[in-house]
Parts: C-alpha cells; structure tokens; sequence
C-alpha cells in the first residue's frame, strides 16, 4: 500500500465523519456480514480478525481469506457467481465500518472529507486486496500439502518479519484455509519437525530453513 495513505489515521479522522458511514460491533463467531445478499458493500476491519468462509451445497466448509486488523472487504470485492453460501465471520470481538461502494461518487450533504479521502485512496486499497488474494491463488495452486504449509509459513515470516510467528488459525482452521485434509496435514507438520523444517510449540512456528 502506498506509504502516503495512513489507513488508521485516516479511519480515526474519517469514520464518524459521514452519515453512510455505519460502524458495527461484533461477539467473537457472529456473523458480520453475507455476501449472498449482494449489497455490494465495502468493509474495513478496524478491530479483532475475521474469515471469509464459504459452505457449499452439502455443508463443507473453506475458509476463502482471512482478515485482520485494517484490512478490506466486502460483496464489492467478490461477485458470486454460484449458490455457496459466503459468510464473514468473526474470530473475536471485531468492530467493522460498512459503506455501501455505489455511494462513493455521490456528494454528501455534509460535503464531508470522507469521500474525497476514500475516492483518491481505493485504488491503493483495491492494489492491497489483489495483492494479498494473488498470495492466496499462489498457495492453492501449489500441488503437495508440505508445499502449502511451508508457502503459506514462509508468507507469515515474510508478513512479521521475524522465522518465529504465532498461527492466526486453530489446525482445523488451518486445514480448511489451505483446503487440504486435517488428518493428512497433522501427519506433514509432524515430518517438518522431523525432518528439521520448523520446530511448533502450541501455535507457535519457527522456521528453521533459510
């Protein structure tokens, strides 16, 4: 993201600002928001982390991204073009602003900054979420789960900037995310340590290779 645009500075200024602006609490496992509703809305997640998670035609559940801290969503980003089931879910207590994206070129009474602010900086907004689901397109395509677990370790690192990074998933969670078996991936995470590709304590990854 363009190091010009300070997104908590600019939810801090911006998100009482404007009366199409909604701001929403929610319990850890609510349900924040459907994309099968079709709102075309546009999300910031200003607190907690949540997944986008898909339940198909006979309840298998993925879970299609994962959100923290300042990241966006929304229908806005992500036309349904099938009948499975996307909920945003929360993993704790999240608070979330709403905006309804075909809003965002109309003038507001308040001739408030939030829209000329928003409109000028969607772009790198929009680069940031292509980003992070370009990472994701890469994980999925990568053919064996030991290359999906160290993919997706080495992405965390990379992300934290440190070999030693804390799980954001429980392993269930983390099965689905990377939509291999559970089973098959606790037997791999079992080789990497043996093999010495990482030590695990609880959650927590270290990365032993370079």
């Amino acid at each position: 993201m363009n190091v010009n645009f300070d997104i908590e500075n600019f939810i801090k200024n911006f998100e009482n600002s404007c009366h199409r602006v909604q701001k929403k609490t929610f319990a850890k496992n609510e349900v924040i928001t459907s994309y099968i509703e079709k709102r075309n809305q546009f999300c910031i997640l200003i607190e907690g982390n949540a997944d986008l998670v898909r339940y198909d035609l006979n309840g298998n559940r993925t879970i299609v991204e994962h959100f923290l801290k300042n990241d966006v969503f929304g229908e806005v980003f992500y036309m349904v073009t099938t009948n499975n089931e996307l909920l945003v879910e929360a993993r704790e207590k999240c608070e979330v602003l709403f905006y309804i994206y075909d809003d965002i070129h109309t003038k507001c009474k308040n001739s408030c900054k939030f829209h000329q602010v928003l409109s000028e900086d969607l772009p790198e907004l929009i680069l940031s979420k292509v980003t992070n689901l370009n990472m994701r397109i890469e994980l999925l395509t990568k053919r064996s789960i030991r290359d999906k677990l160290l993919g997706y370790f080495t992405m965390l690192s990379t992300r934290n900037l440190s070999k030693t990074f804390l799980l954001p998933f429980s392993l269930t969670d983390l099965a689905d995310f990377l939509s291999i078996d559970r089973s098959a991936m606790m037997r791999e995470l079992k080789l990497l340590r043996e093999d010495g590709f990482i030590e695990k304590n609880g959650n927590r990854i270290t990365l032993l290779y370079k």
